[in-house]
């Protein structure tokens, strides 16, 4: 597991409580959470939902009142603390967790600094803040996972998004642009670079829980399992099975 510290920042007017579970134990498989911080105006009774799951979480809640009519005071207070905690160098990441585009410009200046940002929100969030992170995580899907434990029932169709052509050309230029002269990739290569390209790319989004079954259900790509002696599991390539596919038109 990833060794980073991360700096969890949740904004709570527009976050929904239901599934803070699941959005830890994402955010906690890129790095150790070691500071989960909470914003909004806790005299509302709108975020009375997220009083009783603050303990169990351990996210400390930070007050801000809206002192003005029109203007979003936990953004301030969250982009300010935001660059408190990248100057104390406690951390080398930073999850987001909201679904407003006012943070796209602090994701792109965390980012030119180093850091490894992560985005978290609902699909209403726009693209803008989508691409200023380095991988951006839908809420919806952990809701969905949430759902299919509790209900040991495979996932709705309608929380499953279509596998389009854009998500095989995407799948396909990424694999031509790493593979070898016999038009073989390294899957891991693969899914990296279709994650700096598109960060919102979740094979989950699709109903797939890995990179590998989304791509052998479309049956346009040809798969080779690899033994290695530096390992004991086996290395997965995949290369493109029609020349045509991946080609920019």
């Amino acid at each position: 597991m990833s060794q980073n510290n991360i700096a969890v920042l949740i904004d709570g007017d527009n976050i929904p409580s239901a599934n803070v579970k699941e959005m830890m134990e994402e955010i906690a498989k890129y790095g150790n959470p070691t500071i989960k911080r909470i914003y909004g105006d806790w005299t509302r009774p709108g975020l009375t939902k997220w009083k009783n799951l603050l303990l169990e979480n351990a996210i400390t809640p930070i007050q801000q009142y809206g002192y003005t009519t029109g203007k979003n005071a936990t953004d301030s207070a969250m982009i300010i603390d935001a660059m408190d905690i990248l100057y104390s160098n406690r951390v080398n990441g930073f999850c987001r967790v909201s679904s407003d585009s006012d943070f796209t410009r602090l994701a792109t200046r965390l980012r030119e600094a180093g850091m490894l940002v992560i985005g978290m929100g609902e699909k209403k969030t726009p693209e803008p803040f989508i691409v200023a992170c380095d991988r951006f995580i839908y809420i919806e899907i952990l809701r969905s996972e949430s759902e299919e434990k509790v209900e040991k029932v495979s996932k709705s169709k309608s929380n499953v998004d279509k596998i389009t052509n854009r998500v095989i050309n995407l799948i396909a230029s990424s694999i031509r642009d790493v593979s070898d002269d016999d038009g073989w990739a390294f899957l891991g290569d693969v899914g990296g670079l279709i994650q700096k390209k598109q960060p919102n790319f979740d094979s989950r989004n699709y109903g797939f829980d890995k990179l590998t079954p989304l791509i052998q259900s479309t049956g346009k790509f040809e798969i080779e399992q690899r033994e290695t002696s530096k390992s004991k599991h086996k290395l997965i390539f995949v290369k493109n099975m029609e020349k045509g596919v991946g080609k920019r038109s």
